[in-house]
């Protein structure tokens, strides 16, 4: 709701613009953006990727199909190979990019400090981004995600989390139980975990997780790669 007199001044101001206006063209968009900074939960997804990124300073990173706004930032300071299932050209010098499966990566074994993933997993396999249909694809991906990472590396990554019955809503995403992704990182060693509740619209705990069935609230894990 525009208020009153918001709408008000808009007027007068418009009128002022148009009597004097330079060399512009005046024509009307009417926007209302007053009160608190918007937040979502990308915002939280991205800074406790950053966070975890400030602290390890690695020296190269691989990202599987995180948000490129994000990754650009990033390239400001850090090699990034990114992975993606659909052809890009890079912007940086410090980024190549690998255009295959996230589930069949061609790269070499204990190849890189840190693995991210942000909100990529629940979508792989479901063909929405025109890779193959498969069920498994985000579990063989998981599993390929720590092949390529050094041992004592560390994987980040972020997924759709609920205290319901775990469902698909296909072919958008999959929303994972807490197990489910404890099963994922089997052999890993937690370093920490975090949840997003879109209810509260902050970090909530594990027991305030969304458990209203077809929705869900978001996880973001950081875990290492055993040493040998």
């Amino acid at each position: 709701m525009i208020p009153e007199e918001f709408e008000r001044n808009y007027s007068h101001n418009l009128a002022e613009l148009r009597s004097k206006p330079g060399v512009f063209s005046i024509f009307e968009e009417m926007r209302y953006d007053v009160g608190a900074h918007p937040e979502n939960f990308v915002d939280y997804e991205c800074a406790f990727a950053a966070y975890h990124i400030n602290r390890l300073n690695p020296q190269d990173i691989l990202d599987i199909g995180s948000y490129r706004h994000f990754i650009l930032g990033m390239l400001s300071h850090f090699k990034v190979t990114t992975i993606d299932v659909r052809d890009r050209k890079p912007f940086s010098d410090n980024e190549v990019v690998v255009t295959c499966d996230a589930k069949n990566l061609d790269l070499l074994d204990d190849s890189f400090d840190v693995v991210m993933s942000l909100c990529t997993l629940e979508h792989l396999g479901l063909g929405r981004y025109g890779d193959e249909f498969d069920v498994a694809a985000d579990r063989k991906a998981f599993a390929e995600m720590v092949r390529v990472l050094r041992p004592g590396g560390h994987l980040v990554f972020t997924t759709t989390i609920t205290r319901a019955q775990p469902s698909i809503a296909f072919n958008a995403h999959r929303i994972y139980s807490y197990g489910m992704l404890r099963a994922f990182c089997a052999g890993l060693i937690c370093i920490e975990e975090k949840f997003y509740s879109h209810k509260i619209q902050d970090f909530c705990s594990g027991e305030e997780v969304t458990a209203e069935p077809n929705a869900w609230d978001v996880y973001c894990g950081c875990w290492q790669k055993m040493g040998r």
